[in-house]
């Protein structure tokens, strides 16, 4: 019986998918030497946030989960928990879209990845110019909210906890997103 990751998968090997690949069903996330099963939480909050935005925006938004986008600086390929895109968002002759098509991105932290939702993904985000980053963290039942990017940088932070409804009426969005339904660790 083999052990370890899938073949092509792997520390180093990056998943291309394009940005039109379905959502997919939960995944496998490959730490260290094997694969480490996807959360029932961690999932179940990408899928609250899913489902809000399609009742919002429609069965055909354009939302990705767990695809590859480029955003501008090194090595800054991320793989958002949660993207939305621009409705008039297209792919290159490649099928790689834009990172400038991004409007909202959601992160749920995973112990031990949570510095990088904090600290590259931030500053990657907010250098692209996403205008609402999502931190959604199940160990403390809060979220965080950055809006307005500026100079590499969110110039405005929002803390709202579980059970309190997240206003993004101002953003591009123009939803409020319910957290009662957020399922903690």
């Amino acid at each position: 019986m083999r052990l370890g990751p899938p073949p092509g998968l792997g520390p180093g090997r990056p998943v291309h998918r394009p940005l039109t690949a379905p959502l997919p069903a939960p995944r496998l996330r490959v730490r260290g030497a094997g694969p480490v099963p996807q959360r029932d939480t961690h999932w179940e909050i990408i899928r609250c946030i899913v489902r809000a935005l399609e009742r919002r925006f429609g069965d055909d938004v354009k939302v990705k989960s767990d695809v590859r986008i480029d955003f501008p600086g090194h090595r800054n390929a991320f793989c958002p928990d949660v993207a939305k895109l621009r409705d008039d968002a297209v792919q290159d002759a490649k099928g790689h879209g834009d990172y400038a098509d991004v409007e909202f991105i959601a992160e749920v932290i995973s112990k031990g990845t949570g510095m990088n939702d904090y600290g590259p993904k931030k500053t990657a985000y907010a250098t692209a110019g996403v205008p609402v980053y999502l931190i959604v963290d199940p160990y403390t039942g809060k979220c965080v909210v950055h809006t307005l990017p500026e100079d590499g940088e969110y110039t405005q932070d929002v803390r709202v906890a579980f059970g309190v409804d997240i206003d993004l009426t101002k953003t591009p969005l123009d939803l409020t997103l319910a957290t009662d339904g957020f399922p903690r660790d």
